[in-house]
């Protein structure tokens, strides 16, 4: 029913006719509206780290990293939006329901420690993971290209690799990020409320 209507049209009366069961069902195992939307970001975060975890596997250990994530975001960002977009809208969801929050956060550290089989450390893990987060919003909310080049460019300066100013391996980690892809570039930080 999210998929469909978001969630604005999530409801137990929509819930239990889309289920082909009665009301009393559904209000039995989900008292609450906020329990509806709890278990529906717990399953599209299972889905979407099953994604992610069969993609992690599937990476040849040869291959750059940053390149390799620069690609799977494109093939994410690039094809169909819908579920990415429910993803978000779950997420934000967050900001006003406190039950979704742990979820929100255990996806994210999740999603975290998959990566740590492509990058140094667990901390530059959970900087890729705000990176993907903060160019996927830039991509849904302002409909803005993807720039695969400049988000490879960002991952190495994150992940530390052979494109730092010195062209010597791990030179990248020695520099602080001053260039980072599209909008980013232009204010030098993510979006947020005081930057747009």
């Amino acid at each position: 029913m999210v998929r469909e209507r978001g969630i604005a049209g999530l409801a137990h009366r929509a819930v239990a006719a889309a289920a082909d069961v009665p009301l009393g069902s559904t209000t039995y195992h989900f008292a609450t509206l906020d329990d509806l939307l709890i278990a529906a970001l717990r399953q599209i975060n299972a889905e979407w780290l099953a994604e992610v975890e069969s993609w992690v596997e599937g990476v040849d250990p040869a291959a750059p990293p940053a390149d390799e994530l620069a690609r799977w975001l494109e093939d994410q960002l690039t094809g169909e939006r819908a579920r990415m977009e429910l993803e978000y809208e779950l997420y934000f969801a967050a900001l006003r329901h406190e039950g979704l929050r742990p979820l929100a956060a255990e996806c994210l550290d999740e999603m975290a420690r998959m990566l740590t089989r492509l990058v140094p450390d667990a901390a530059t893990a959970r900087a890729v993971v705000a990176l993907i987060d903060g160019l996927t919003l830039q991509v849904l909310l302002a409909d803005r290209p993807y720039d695969r080049e400049g988000t490879r460019a960002a991952l190495v300066r994150l992940m530390g690799g052979d494109d730092g100013e010195d062209g010597a391996p791990g030179a990248a980690r020695r520099h602080r990020v001053t260039s980072l892809p599209g909008p980013l570039a232009e204010t030098g930080s993510p979006p947020g409320p005081a930057s747009g």
